[in-house]
C-alpha cells in the first residue's frame, strides 16, 4: 500500500489535558467536602455553624463532585485519548468537544452552588434540580452525538472493546438519567418526582445501581482495556472473554437495583428477582477481572517498578473485591446485617476509591506523559502517593466493616428480660466515634496523595512540550467489505448501529419487567384508606427535611424485624407512603429511623432538639439547627406545589390551592400555642413550626394496637 491511499488526521491532546486538569482539581475539591462530612460525624461543630456546611447538605456535594466531576472528568479524558487513536480517526465535532467540557464544569458549578443552599431533589446520586437535569441530559447527548460521529467516520473497519464499553455507557445512563429525573416543576428550582413512595423507590435504586454499574463501571472497563494493555505492553488475555463479559454485563446489572430495598416495602416478587440477578453478576463482573489482570501475564516483573501498573493491578483488584461484596450483600440474610449501617459506606468505597480511583491515577501517570513528550517528573513521588492511597483505603474501609458489625450486633441484642439491651439508638453510636476518626484519617492519607500527584503533573508538564496535536495517517476503510466465515462478533463489531440496537435491547430488558408492572398493577402497592395526603403545613415541613438533607442521616422504613420493630414500632407498609414525593427510604441510619416518630414526643421535644439536640440526647453526633427557629417560613409557592401534586394525582380537593395558606396557618397557630404552653415563644410562620407539623405526621396514618 502506497502513501497515496492514506489519509491524515489529527489526534486533539487540549481536550485531554482539560478533562484530565479537571479531574485533578475536583478530585481534591470532593474530596477535602468528604473529609469535613467525615470529621462531623465525630465533631458536629465542623458544620461550621451555618446551614450551608452541615452534613446533610455537603454530603450529597460530596457524593455529586466526586462521581460526576472526578470520576466523570476523568472518563471524557480517557475516552477523548483512546477513542480517536481506536477508531483512528480525530473526534468527529471539535466544537462539540469544548460544548461537552464546558458544559460538564458548569453543571458541577450549579451542583456547588444549589446543594449548600438546600436545593435538592434528594434522591441519591440524582439530587441536582429539575433545570440543572435538562442541561446534563443535553450536554450528555452532545457527548454521544460526538462519540457516535466518530464511530461512523473511522478507519479501523472493527471496533475494539473498549469502544463497546464506552457506547453502551452512553446509551444507558441517558435512559437512567431521564427516566429517574421525570418530575413536574413547581418553580424554577423545586420540583415534585413523577413517582411517589414505593414506585418511586424502585425507580431510584433502579437508577442509583445503574448509574454505579453504567458510570462507575462499564466506561472505566473500557478505560482498562486500552490502558492496561498499553501500560503492560500485552495484548488483552482473552477477545472471546470480552465478548461474555461485556453482553452479560450489560443484561444482567439492570436487573439487580432491588437488591437495595431487600426486606422493605417493595413487593416479594421484585427484591427476588434483584438478589437472583445480584448473585449471577458476580460470574461476568469477575470475568472481567481475570481479563485484565491476565493481561499481564509474562509483566508482572513490571509491576514492582512500574507505579503505573501498581496503580492498575490494585484498581482491578479492588474492582473484583466491590464485586465481589456486592452479590454477597444482595442475599437477605446479609443485607439485613449491613443495610442501613457503615458496611454500605465501605463497600462503596473500596469501589471508589480502589477501582475508579487508582485506574484513574494510572491512566493519568500514563498519559500526562504522553501529552507533554517527557517522562514523569517523579517516579518516587508516584509511588509515595501509592502507598499513601493504598493504607488511605484500608484505614478508611476497615474501621466502617467494624462500625457496622458493631452496631448491628449492639441494635440486635436483647437481654434476659427479653428487652432491647440498648434501648437507645444514640448508645450505638458513641461506640462508633472512634471508628469515625480512624475513617476521617484514611481520607486525609487519600486526599494527600492525590494533592501529591497534582504537585507531580504540574512538574511533568513544566519540564515537557505539550503537544496540541497528534499528526497520524490510515487507509480509508473499503465499501463492500463482507468476508465469508467471518466470526459473527466480528460482523457486529463493523456494524455500529445495529451492536448500539442490541445493547438498547439489552439494557431495556430488565427495567421494563421491574418497573412497568410495579406502576400499573395495583396490587403491589395495596392502599390503606386511612393515609391521607399532608396538609399544607406537613408538606412545607417535608420540603424543610429534605432541604436540610435530613434523609442522610434518618431513614423512613422499618424493617419487619423483632429489633426494629421493639424499637420503632410497626414495620412499615407500602401504602403509607403514596404520596411522598419523592420517598424517603434513606440509605444510612446515623440517627434512629423516624417513620413512627409523630407523636412520640411533645412538639416542644422537637423544638429544643433541633435548637440543641444534645439537650435532649446527651452525647448526640447531629449539629444544631438554630437557624430553623428563627427563619421565616416562605409560602410563596404553597398554592403551587398543591397544584402540581394535584396534577400528580394527589387527592386535594378542588380548588385547595386558595385555602391551603388559611389551613396551614390555623395548624401553625395549634403548634405554637402547644409550644407557648411548654414555656416556648415561638413565632407561627416559623421554619420549625412546619417540621414539627411533619415530624408529628410520620407513622400516624395507621393505627397500630400495642403488643406489649
Amino acid at each position: 500500500m502506497n502513501d497515496t491511499t492514506l489519509e491524515r488526521f489529527q489526534y486533539d491532546n487540549k481536550i485531554v489535558k482539560y478533562f484530565g486538569a479537571a479531574t485533578i482539581i475536583w478530585g481534591i475539591i470532593g474530596m477535602l467536602v468528604g473529609i469535613l462530612a467525615a470529621t462531623q460525624l465525630f465533631l458536629p461543630e465542623a458544620n461550621l455553624g451555618n446551614p450551608y456546611t452541615t452534613f446533610g447538605r455537603i454530603r450529597p456535594l460530596h457524593t455529586n463532585a466526586v462521581i460526576f466531576a472526578f470520576v466523570g472528568n476523568a472518563i471524557f479524558a480517557g475516552v477523548y485519548y483512546s477513542m480517536p487513536r481506536l477508531l483512528k480517526a480525530q473526534m468527529w465535532n471539535k466544537s462539540l468537544s469544548w460544548f461537552h467540557f464546558y458544559g460538564w464544569q458548569l453543571i458541577i458549578l450549579a451542583a456547588v452552588l444549589t446543594l449548600p443552599l438546600g436545593l435538592t431533589s434528594s434522591k441519591e446520586y440524582a439530587e441536582l434540580e429539575w433545570p440543572i437535569d435538562i442541561a446534563i441530559a443535553v450536554v450528555w447527548v452532545a457527548f454521544g452525538v460526538n462519540m457516535i460521529g466518530t464511530i461512523l467516520t473511522r478507519r479501523e473497519r472493527h471496533m475494539y472493546v473498549a469502544i463497546w464499553f464506552y457506547l453502551a455507557s452512553f446509551i444507558t445512563v441517558a435512559v437512567l438519567h431521564i427516566v429517574n429525573s421525570l418530575a413536574l416543576p413547581v418553580s424554577f428550582m423545586k420540583s415534585y418526582s413523577a413517582y411517589a413512595g414505593v414506585q418511586d423507590a424502585l425507580v431510584q435504586w433502579w437508577y442509583g445501581h445503574n448509574a454505579v454499574a453504567f458510570f462507575l463501571t462499564t466506561p472505566f472497563l473500557g478505560l482498562m482495556y486500552y490502558f492496561l494493555p498499553k501500560a503492560a505492553n500485552r495484548p488483552v488475555y482473552s477477545y472471546k472473554l470480552s465478548i461474555i463479559h461485556f453482553w452479560s454485563l450489560i443484561f444482567l446489572y439492570m436487573w439487580a437495583g432491588p437488591h437495595h430495598l431487600l426486606y422493605t416495602s417493595l413487593p416479594e416478587w421484585a427484591q427476588v428477582l434483584g438478589t437472583v440477578f445480584s448473585v449471577m453478576l458476580l460470574a461476568p463482573s469477575w470475568g472481567g477481572m481475570v481479563n485484565g489482570l491476565l493481561t499481564l501475564r509474562g509483566a508482572w516483573d513490571k509491576v514492582t517498578t512500574d507505579p503505573v501498573l501498581k496503580f492498575m493491578v490494585v484498581a482491578i483488584t479492588a474492582y473484583g473485591m466491590a464485586t465481589f461484596e456486592g452479590p454477597m450483600l444482595s442475599f437477605k440474610n446479609v443485607s439485613a446485617i449491613a443495610h442501613y449501617t457503615d458496611w454500605i459506606i465501605a463497600h462503596v468505597h473500596i469501589g471508589g476509591l480502589g477501582w475508579n480511583g487508582f485506574l484513574t491515577f494510572g491512566m493519568l501517570y500514563w498519559m500526562w506523559p504522553r501529552l507533554f513528550k517527557t517522562k514523569i517528573y517523579s517516579v518516587k513521588l508516584a509511588n509515595i502517593h501509592f502507598w499513601l492511597g493504598v493504607f488511605g483505603i484500608l484505614f478508611y474501609a476497615l474501621p466502617m466493616y467494624v462500625a457496622a458489625l458493631t452496631q448491628f450486633l449492639m441494635l440486635r441484642e436483647f437481654d434476659e428480660m427479653g428487652k432491647l439491651a440498648y434501648g437507645n439508638f444514640l448508645q450505638t453510636v458513641v461506640e462508633l466515634v472512634p471508628m469515625y476518626m480512624l475513617r476521617a484519617a484514611g481520607g486525609l492519607m487519600y486526599v494527600s496523595g492525590v494533592i501529591l500527584m497534582a504537585y507531580n503533573m504540574v512538574k511533568t508538564a513544566k519540564q515537557g512540550s505539550f503537544v496540541e496535536t497528534e499528526e497520524d495517517s490510515a487507509p480509508a476503510l473499503a465499501k463492500n467489505y463482507n468476508p465469508k466465515g467471518e466470526f459473527w462478533h466480528r460482523a457486529w463489531e463493523r456494524k455500529p448501529i445495529f451492536f448500539a440496537v442490541l445493547a438498547t435491547v439489552a439494557i431495556l430488558i430488565g427495567g421494563v419487567v421491574e418497573i412497568i408492572p410495579t406502576i400499573l398493577v395495583k396490587s403491589n402497592v395495596p392502599t390503606i384508606s386511612s393515609v391521607k395526603p399532608y396538609t399544607a403545613l406537613e408538606l412545607e415541613g417535608r420540603d424543610i427535611y429534605i432541604q436540610n438533607g435530613c434523609v442522610g442521616c434518618h431513614s423512613q422504613m422499618i424493617r419487619p424485624f423483632r429489633f426494629e420493630t421493639e424499637r420503632y414500632g410497626e414495620y412499615s407498609k407500602a401504602g403509607e407512603f403514596v404520596y411522598d414525593r419523592p420517598f424517603l427510604w434513606g440509605s444510612k441510619r446515623t440517627g434512629p429511623d423516624l417513620h413512627r416518630v409523630g407523636g412520640k414526643y411533645p412538639d416542644s421535644w422537637h423544638y429544643f432538639h433541633m435548637e440543641d439536640p444534645r439537650s435532649m440526647s446527651p452525647g448526640s453526633l447531629m449539629p444544631p439547627y438554630p437557624w430553623l427557629l428563627t427563619n421565616e417560613l416562605d409560602i410563596s409557592d404553597l398554592p403551587a406545589k398543591i397544584r402540581t401534586m394535584q396534577k400528580l394525582g394527589v387527592p386535594y380537593p378542588e380548588g385547595y390551592d386558595e385555602q391551603a395558606a388559611a389551613d396551614l396557618q390555623a395548624q401553625a397557630a395549634g403548634i405554637a400555642t402547644n409550644l407557648e404552653d411548654a414555656g416556648v415563644a415561638v413565632l407561627p410562620n416559623s421554619e420549625i413550626v412546619a417540621l414539627i407539623a411533619y415530624l408529628q405526621r410520620l407513622g400516624t396514618d395507621i393505627k397500630v394496637s400495642s403488643s406489649k
